[in-house]
Parts: structure tokens; C-alpha cells; sequence
């Protein structure tokens, strides 16, 4: 009850200041009781069943409090140092709340924190009206995580001084006039400051729950029913709903997208830019207005069950707000994601006049229905079983050679990892696994033969991760090919999901889930790829920070460890040709200007990432234009893709719909140097293993997109 109290009182002693611009109360929100019992809940889980259990004590409390504080303000740009000192008073004081249910400590920070965020809008658009001096030499600081919280009111209003200052200066170097500006960045915060109204206690929740899990690992997570929900759908690629990607534009949410052969492409009724301003459930059911309605309730309004109706009032893309409205009404059905399953392309090398044929498989996730699989559907859902069936028809198209393209694949199913694995290599040992009890278990794959026994190749990058791991070091273990690219992320742990509803035996869902690591895994050589992750044969330059973006990047990561081996027979035909290979990629790469300009991209891009500070002096930033628009004009005459426009200082949602969708596709249409090349080492891969069987002349290599 102390602390109850104590944060009542709080709320009165960081009562906000007076400006000329007063933005008034922000809404106060308050836990319900089962959010509550889902805390204490996971706490008994997470104490208990994790791999390496961590109990909520004294020590668990402050790291969580500084995760959560974190969280909202990771730039420390909203709370003041009394604040923090305030807070950081009863930082010990969350384990026992949470034993007891009592979840106003994470709520009141929260309020307090929404408070900052509308006097820092209100502020903000404020100075709008002003203007700036751009002729004064002054900085603005990039990256604020580690510097001190402000001290004062006069401190922190400096800072956001400077932040409107940059955030017009990047207009007004795009050639914006002053009135557009104004109008550009006073919507912008307005947004900012309306989306503040529009939280809910289940957003304060998942943020306080994301922040106690990650303190025990990083991996470990809760999931609200919307997150759970989400997270069903990526692994099983598949929804019950119209077939629309949507968008929050201007309070509006907006078509911004339709999926092939779903109800809304099909019914020729809607069109990109299209706004829903109703939704109504059923043949003749009210529409209930939607303008200003977060975009995640908006679409759980749309979502439903199979072969139902909904009705959505729209208002077509080239009409103003008063424009005739329309009603429709589309009936549900099940959507398959195809953009994130596994795809295929065939890129041709060309070898001193021979052409080879490789074909790159794209695997954005180790997706797997598992509730299809459970009850016995034959087509269920999965990405072993998509690539199988793309290999075959790359066997029929007579490709030399298979490149995997794990970039960005977080991971997902395990038992996908092992089925995928099982199609280059066969019967077999894939990856071992320990769990909290220090027991080993060996997961092998029972596929009597390979689909593919050709070539193979791995594209790897920072963000491949977890299962994308272990199936690229098993394939470089068993020296089943060449593994190319950036070292992986360097998660090595086991993930289950536990239902805490079932946990408890409720009869209706309200606890949610947690996502809770169980196991390591260990290659079948008996290292592991936790925190060093998978280390290429042959290394290609990357765009990644790994500062932010690793398991390196955890201050409470699991170390690296190695077991026994598995029992496994490695090949080591591969092992032996790495030399040429790297021989042959370095040349080709040394006279390949694609390849170069994005080394220096690459370089450029890690250059601008430790810049802390940004000058707001508009000469020397006119001056840096200058030399960035020399540099765009010299790749415009040499042909080259890689590098989009020059920065127009807007986020998404303020460019027209056409343009943003125009840069999208721009991004997506660019050279891609990294798989071109990595296609050529799987080239040469299959030129060298053709010369053990055959000698021939060697021949030069070049490619051809």
C-alpha cells in the first residue's frame, strides 16, 4: 500500500509545467485485474521453467525498471532527471508488486510519460511559429542514449529547440518553403500528440511485460492476445480477412495494398488509396465510423471468421473529405501471404561464354501451420515443404546450382530448421540441444536421400537468425556448401510458447501467452552458434550495425559454449575448393563497379551511423547536399542503382501514397551486387566440382543480372 500511495503522490509533484501552449491533461490509465494475475503468472514461469531460470528479486526489479524507462524514453528526450530520480526511488519495489498483484508502479510512469510527450508536442508546435536562425554554428545530437537526462526545464526545452530546428532545416534543404514546412511538422506533431490519446491499458501492459521478460533474456517475451495473434499468422502465412494491406494515413486508414485473389482485389470494388471511414459486421449490420481509430483496431474489426461479411464505408482515393461515400460489403475468406513465403528466380552467370544457370531460393521465415499439421491436412503450410517443391522445379529447369538466400530471416520453427537441412543433406544429425537440466538431445532428419545434390550455396546477413543458424551451419559442417555473406545474428537458444490460459484452466482467454527459452542449441561439431553466431566462409560487406543488431548487442546474452559432437560425416570436397573461391571472388569483386560502389556505401553508411552530431548551420549543410548530389550524379552517369534520391526530410505517411509506393518499389528494383555475387561463388562452386570429375581449361568469370 506504500507504494500505491507514494505513486499517487507522484502523480501530483510532476504535474506539468505552464506553456503559452497548453496541451491539458492526457488520460489516465489504470491495470485490470487480469493483466495483474497474467504478471504473476509468467513470474512463477519465468522463476521456474526457464533454461536459465532468474528470480524476481531485488536485482531483477532495477533491471527491469531501467529496461521499461528505456523503452518509452530511449533518447531521453521527454523525462527530466527528477523524474528519473523519482522513479528510480521504488526501483527494488517491483517484485514484490507484481507478487501482490499490484501493477501501478509501470502505470503511473506510463501516465507520467504520456503527460511529457503532450508538453513536449505542445512545445514543439509552438516554436513553429517562430522561425529559426540557420546562420548560427550549432549541433544537434543524433543519438541522446547515452547522455545525461536534462536537468531542467530550460535544458530540456533547448533540446527540442534544436530537434524542431533539425526537423525543419531537413525541409528546407529539400526545397520546401516556410508555410509548407509549417504545415509538414505542425501535422507531424499533432499526430505524435493525438496518437497519445489513443493508448490503452493493454499497450502498458505489453510494454512493462516486454520489458521483465527481455531483463531475464533477450529472447523471452509476452504476447497479448493482438500479439498473439500476429504471431499465428506469421508462421502459418495465412489470415481469414479481405485481402487488403493497410495504412494509417492522416487519421485515415488507407488501401495501400491488395493481395492477388483475395475478396477485396476480387470484387474490383476497391483501389490503392482507397479510404475505410466505416465498418459494419454482416449483410445489413451498422457501420460504425472509424476515422482516428488506431489501424490495429480497425483491422481486427475487418479480420473475422470464413465466409462472413463485413461492410466498409469507403471513400474513394481521388475524392476530398466531402466527396460521395460508398458502402460494400466483402465476405471473408482465408489469405495466403505468398509475398512472405519462399520464392524462387534463376540468375545466369556467364563463364568465358558458357552461360550457368543458378537458381536462388528466397526464404523470408521458417514458416510451419502447426494446427494444420496437427489435424492431418495433407496441404498444410510450411517451408520445408515450399522449397522442396521449388527445388523441383529447379531440377527441371536444369539449374548448375542452388544459392539459399536466409537474409533477414529471423528463424521460426525448429522442426523446419531440420526438414530443410534434411534436403541437402539427408539422413542425419542436425543440431543438438541442451536444455535447463543439461540433458542433450540429437534432433536428426530421416530423409532417406537429398532433393538436391547439386551445388549449394548460403547468403547470409546480420539479421539471419536462430533457425536460419542452424541450417546454415549444418550445411557448413557437413561441408554440404558454401556459406557467403555477413556472420549471423548469434542466437542459440530455444523458444516454446506456453498458454497461460490453459496454464490456469481458464475457460476463455485473457492471460495471453509467454514465449519462454527452454533449451541451447549446439551444431552437430558441438560449438554453438550463440553469440558468435555463424561466421561465413567467404565474407561480403553489409549495411548492419552490429553495435544494435546481434546477440553481442545484449547486455545479457548467454555466452558462448561448446558439447560433445554429434556423430556425422562432413564432406570435405567444399573445404578444399575454398581457396580458389575466395580466390575467384576477390578478383571478380576488385573489377566489379557494382561491387565497389557498394563498398563504399557500405563504408559511407558506417561513417554517418557514428556520427553522434548533425550541424544545424545551413551553409555546412548546404555544403555536405552538395557533395552527396556530386556523388548521385556521377553514379547516374555510370548506370548505377544503388543509391536512391536525395533526403526529402518527410516520414512516410507524408508523402503522397503514389510517391512512397514509387520508393518502395525503387528499393525493391535495386541492384542487389550481394546475391548477384554470392550467385557466382555458387558458379564457381559448380565449375571447380565439375573439374574434379572432368579437367578442363579454367575460365573467367563475369555476371549479368
Amino acid at each position: 500500500m506504500r507504494i500505491r500511495y507514494g505513486f499517487l503522490g507522484l502523480l501530483l509533484l510532476l504535474a506539468p509545467p505552464a506553456y503559452a501552449l497548453e496541451p491539458g491533461a492526457t488520460p489516465t490509465l489504470s491495470p485490470v485485474q487480469a493483466q495483474a494475475e497474467a504478471a504473476r503468472l509468467s513470474a512463477q514461469f519465468l522463476s521456474r521453467y526457464a533454461y536459465k531460470p532468474v528470480p524476481l528479486d531485488d536485482a531483477l526489479s532495477v533491471k527491469i525498471m531501467d529496461r521499461y524507462i528505456k523503452s518509452l524514453d530511449a533518447d531521453r528526450s521527454f523525462f527530466l532527471q527528477a523524474d528519473i530520480d523519482i522513479f528510480m526511488a521504488n526501483n527494488t519495489a517491483i517484485d514484490d508488486a507484481i507478487g501482490r498483484e499490484d501493477l501501478m508502479i509501470p502505470f503511473a510512469i506510463f501516465n507520467i510519460y504520456t503527460q511529457r510527450v503532450a508538453d513536449r508536442m505542445a512545445y514543439s508546435r509552438e516554436l513553429l511559429k517562430q522561425g529559426f536562425d540557420f546562420s548560427v554554428q550549432e549541433d544537434y545530437s543524433l543519438s541522446r542514449d547515452s547522455e545525461p537526462w536534462p536537468q531542467s526545464e530550460a535544458q530540456m526545452n533547448d533540446l527540442w529547440r534544436k530537434r524542431v530546428k533539425s526537423d525543419w532545416l531537413r525541409l528546407k534543404l529539400a526545397g520546401q518553403t516556410d508555410a509548407a514546412i509549417r504545415d509538414t511538422l505542425d501535422k507531424r506533431y499533432k499526430n505524435t500528440l493525438e496518437r497519445v490519446y489513443t493508448y490503452k491499458s493493454d499497450d502498458v501492459f505489453q510494454s512493462f511485460m516486454a520489458a521483465y521478460t527481455t531483463s531475464v533474456d533477450p529472447h523471452t517475451d509476452y504476447f497479448g492476445a493482438a500479439a498473439s495473434a500476429d504471431f499465428d499468422i506469421s508462421m502459418k502465412l495465412s489470415l481469414v480477412g479481405i485481402g487488403a494491406v493497410l495504412q494509417d494515413r492522416d487519421g485515415y486508414t488507407t488501401i495501400r495494398d491488395l493481395v492477388p485473389g483475395g475478396p477485396a482485389q476480387l470484387s474490383g470494388k476497391l483501389s490503392v488509396g482507397d479510404r475505410i471511414i466505416g465498418v459494419g459486421q454482416g449483410d445489413s449490420g451498422a457501420v460504425k465510423e472509424v476515422v482516428g481509430t488506431r489501424l490495429d483496431e480497425v483491422v481486427q474489426m475487418i479480420r473475422g471468421t470464413k465466409d462472413s461479411v463485413v461492410r466498409l464505408e469507403i471513400l474513394p482515393a481521388d475524392g476530398g473529405e466531402n466527396a460521395s461515400h460508398r458502402v460494400i460489403n466483402l465476405v471473408r475468406d482465408k489469405i495466403s501471404l505468398e509475398k512472405q513465403a519462399a520464392k524462387k528466380t534463376i540468375l545466369t552467370v556467364t563463364e568465358g561464354g558458357a552461360d550457368r544457370k543458378i537458381g536462388v531460393i528466397t526464404l523470408p521465415a521458417f514458416y510451419e501451420d502447426f494446427e494444420a499439421r496437427r489435424k492431418g491436412d495433407k496441404n498444410y503450410k510450411s517451408a520445408s515443404r515450399d522449397v522442396a517443391k521449388l527445388l523441383g522445379e529447379l531440377n527441371e529447369d536444369k539449374v548448375d546450382g542452388v544459392l539459399i538466400d536466409l537474409r533477414d530471416n529471423g528463424g521460426g520453427s525448429l522442426s523446419e530448421a531440420i526438414d530443410l537441412t534434411g534436403l541437402f543433406v539427408g539422413k542425419g544429425p542436425v543440431v543438438q540441444q541442451r536444455d535447463a537440466d543439461g540433458k542433450i538431445k540429437v534432433e536428426n532428419d530421416d530423409l532417406s536421400a537429398p532433393a538436391w545434390t547439386g551445388p549449394v550455396g548460403v547468403l547470409i546477413n546480420r539479421g539471419s537468425a536462430s533457425a536460419s543458424e542452424i541450417f546454415a551451419a549444418a550445411i557448413q559442417d557437413y561441408g554440404r556448401g558454401v556459406i557467403v555473406g555477413e556472420p549471423s545474428f548469434g542466437k542459440g537458444t530455444v523458444q516454446t510458447v506456453v498458454d497461460l490460459d490453459q496454464a490456469a484452466k481458464n475457460s476463455k482467454p485473457k492471460f495471453g501467452q509467454l514465449k519462454l527459452t527452454i533449451a541451447q542449441f549446439f551444431r552437430v561439431d558441438g560449438g554453438t552458434t550463440q553469440l558468435r553466431g555463424v561466421t561465413p566462409d567467404i565474407g561480403l560487406p553489409g549495411l548492419s550495425d552490429p553495435k544494435t543488431l546481434g546477440e553481442a548487442s545484449y547486455d545479457n546474452a548467454l555466452p558462448w559454449a561448446q558439447i560433445k559432437p554429434a556423430k556425422y560425416t562432413a564432406a570435405k570436397t567444399v573445404t578444399t575448393l575454398l581457396p580458389e573461391l575466395k580466390s575467384r571472388h576477390d578478383a571478380r569483386t576488385q573489377s566489379d563497379p557494382d561491387f565497389q560502389r557498394f563498398v563504399e556505401d557500405a563504408a559511407e553508411l558506417k561513417a554517418q551511423r557514428e556520427k553522434r552530431v548533425i550541424s544545424l548551420n545551413e551553409t555546412e549543410r548546404r555544403n555536405e547536399q552538395a557533395a552527396l548530389a556530386a556523388r548521385l550524379k556521377a553514379r547516374e552517369q555510370q548506370g548505377d542503382g544503388l543509391v536512391s534520391g536525395e533526403d526529402d526530410g518527410l516520414q512516410s505517411n507524408e508523402r503522397s501514397l503514389s510517391a512512397d509506393l514509387a520508393m518502395e518499389n525503387a528499393r525493391k528494383n535495386a541492384k542487389d551486387v550481394l546475391r548477384t555475387e554470392a550467385a557466382s561463388i555458387v558458379a564457381d562452386e559448380a565449375d571447380l566440382l565439375e573439374k574434379t570429375r572432368k579437367p578442363e581449361t579454367r575460365r573467367s568469370v563475369t555476371t549479368k543480372g
